[in-house]
């Protein structure tokens, strides 16, 4: 059984301090880290090594983007684990306005191999795929619930012998996961480049407790760029709409929610 789920956010990001820049995988709206993204992604792989072995996570999901990568990647080197892609943790996109285009969605881990030697893509295919058509409050709340009731299931069906996971993943991404995990979809958070969540599930009723809500007291900066829902809401979960990707206009938004709903469908229909 699971016991303990770290969640981090992704390191500073290049585009936020200059306007010339490339995506190294080419894909709009993936932007790498600046120097000091990747310096905070090493004292985050720090601080799980300062921990007491049995204490350390032994098992890495990251978001497919290059950033979140990126922030994995320290962790992974320093703890000899592999890097699962999980395109359930993906970044958030707010509604696409109509006519525009779809939002971007990252390659597939076999892929993105090519950039991070890390990555095991045969060791965990994506349980998730949120929609290109962007999410109000309330859809990206339900796909963080959708991807962690069924992480948790394929791993303690899939990897029985680990017990802490962490997952690398984007700010609004990262609060929806807590306020399921906390069973609070109000939970007051605010997320700050590289800070760690951290919750441990009580062993009386199975619940998840907060030990951590977005902690930066083993970065040297503390914390950056802090985020929340808060400020992209309008009213009753709903945001502003945003444009698409030039040119994605007849692309074909598939597949989309649960795969694993999907595989269990198809199977029924089999029978």
């Amino acid at each position: 059984m699971i016991e303990t789920i770290f969640i981090a956010r992704h390191g500073f990001r290049l585009n936020w301090i200059t306007t010339v820049w490339e995506s190294p995988t080419g894909m709009p709206r993936d932007p790498p880290l600046t120097a000091f993204g990747v310096a905070q992604a090493r004292e985050l792989a720090d601080y799980f090594l300062s921990l007491e072995e049995d204490q350390r996570p032994t098992l890495i999901f990251s978001s497919p983007y290059y950033r979140c990568l990126q922030t994995s990647k320290p962790s992974a080197q320093v703890l000899g684990l592999p890097i699962y892609v999980e395109h359930g943790l993906s970044e958030w996109y707010s509604p696409v306005v109509a006519g525009t285009g779809l939002h971007p969605r990252p390659a597939s881990a076999s892929t993105l191999k090519e950039y991070f030697s890390e990555i095991d893509p045969d060791g965990w295919s994506s349980i998730y795929y949120p929609t290109r058509k962007g999410e109000d409050v309330d859809q990206l709340q339900d796909r963080a619930h959708s991807v962690l009731s069924n992480l948790i299931s394929e791993v303690e069906s899939g990897f029985p012998n680990h017990k802490r996971v962490l997952l690398v993943s984007h700010a609004a991404t990262v609060i929806a996961l807590a306020r399921d995990l906390a069973g609070d979809p109000q939970l007051p958070l605010r997320v700050g480049c590289c800070t760690l969540t951290e919750f441990s599930r009580k062993k009386a009723d199975l619940k998840w407790e907060a030990k951590k809500l977005a902690e930066a007291e083993f970065l040297t900066g503390g914390v950056q760029r802090d985020w929340g829902i808060e400020d992209i809401q309008i009213e009753n979960g709903k945001v502003v709409e945003d444009s698409g990707v030039p040119g994605s206009e007849n692309e074909v938004d598939e597949p989309v929610g649960s795969v694993l709903r999907d595989k269990l469908s198809n199977a029924m229909s089999n029978l």
